[in-house]
């Protein structure tokens, strides 16, 4: 006769079907990636402008926090494409001092209004094609779609202008310098290579004249930033969560248990070494010899009343015929002798030292007769 498989075996073989149909049905999804991150290769990401700069110029980027940029250093280009948040105070005066310190920051933002003080001015729809110029009237043309145009001061540089007002401005602050364009769509996978937005892009790098170029992806939060699950594939994480559920149901079938580890009751109530030797010792130093003896034999009685079942209320005189038959390797006389002298040391006030150690022995030869049987 067959005998039937254990029921942790199809329980296995279960999930192994589950697994290998998961792993040949899953299908991956895209990706998604935020707007104008560096390994984004969505048509809204900067991975294409960013691999050109990082082949071409050793274009780093920055993940840190502002406060450790390298402010004593010169010649360092800091590229910011469109924040997304505005900078706390503190972050806003840490990329001050980079700038103060001799560095650029180039600013792609649609409507950089509240970023070191800048000011625009609000006009309506931007036409898809625009025509642009630059300082030296060098004629281009690229898309905007930003609904606003800079307000240059008397101290900018007017790098870029279209019909509408300016397009990008160079501003000096400190030892460095800010640059900042209203186009952060220039620098995309899908329009970096239309129009003449590439050459744009390139010339406004020229005016840094920077040979260090960081790009700026703290502004983008933690989106960015791999967490430690997402370095593994779907599959994986999933055949990983099964084999974890496998690992539980067999340890729960071989009757593993887990819980904390308690203590026998009786391993804590008895007194330990140590305690047995300090109150012997107390006992000792105070002369209290006739109580020790008394807290021994009343001791010795209940072992007596439970090992024997001699009364507990019996005197130590009344016992001579139940220890007779019970104390096998003790005669008569002795056991008699014994027990009368017990009595009469018990009721006696003051014991001494020898005839405390003396009747304590006794007490105790007794003691181990009982226990042992």
């Amino acid at each position: 006769m067959k005998k039937s498989l254990n029921p942790s075996i199809w329980l296995v073989l279960l999930f192994a079907l589950f697994i290998v149909s998961s792993i040949f049905s899953f299908s991956p999804k895209p990706k998604d990636y935020p707007r104008y991150v560096s390994n984004s290769p969505a048509p809204d990401g900067v991975k294409a402008i960013y691999t050109y700069l990082k082949d071409e110029q050793g274009m780093k980027t920055w993940a840190q926090v502002p406060q450790i940029l390298p402010q004593s250093a010169k010649g360092n280009l800091l590229i910011m494409i469109e924040p997304f948040f505005m900078p706390e105070k503190e972050d806003m005066q840490a990329y001050l001092k980079f700038l103060k310190a001799g560095n650029t920051i180039l600013l792609f933002k649609e409507n950089p209004k509240g970023m070191f003080d800048l000011k625009t001015n609000p006009f309506g729809t931007s036409k898809p094609v625009t025509k642009l110029y630059d300082n030296k009237n060098h004629s281009f043309r690229g898309e905007i779609s930003s609904p606003i145009r800079l307000l240059a001061n008397k101290e900018d540089t007017i790098l870029l202008r279209d019909e509408r007002g300016t397009v990008a401005i160079e501003r000096k602050v400190g030892k460095g310098k800010l640059i900042v364009n209203i186009a952060p769509e220039w620098m995309t996978n899908r329009e970096i290579v239309k129009q003449d937005h590439l050459p744009l892009v390139l010339n406004l790098l020229k005016e840094s004249r920077s040979e260090t170029i960081l790009l700026d992806e703290y502004i983008h939060g933690e989106q960015n930033a791999p967490r430690y699950l997402s370095v593994f594939p779907k599959w994986f994480l999933l055949l990983l969560l099964q084999g974890i559920l496998i690992l539980v149901f067999w340890l729960w079938q071989s009757g593993k248990r887990f819980g904390p580890i308690f203590i026998p009751r009786e391993e804590t109530v008895r007194f330990s070494d140590e305690g047995i030797q300090a109150l012997t010792a107390w006992y000792l130093r105070g002369r209290r010899y006739h109580d020790s003896l008394l807290i021994q034999a009343d001791y010795v009685k209940l072992l007596l009343q439970e090992a024997w079942g001699i009364p507990y209320s019996w005197e130590w005189n009344d016992l001579t015929g139940h220890l007779d038959r019970k104390w096998l390797n003790q005669p008569e006389a002795e056991i008699r002798t014994f027990l009368q002298g017990l009595t009469a040391i018990l009721a006696k006030e003051d014991v001494s030292k020898q005839e405390y150690l003396q009747w304590s022995q006794n007490l105790n030869r007794l003691r181990k007769e009982v226990e042992e049987g």
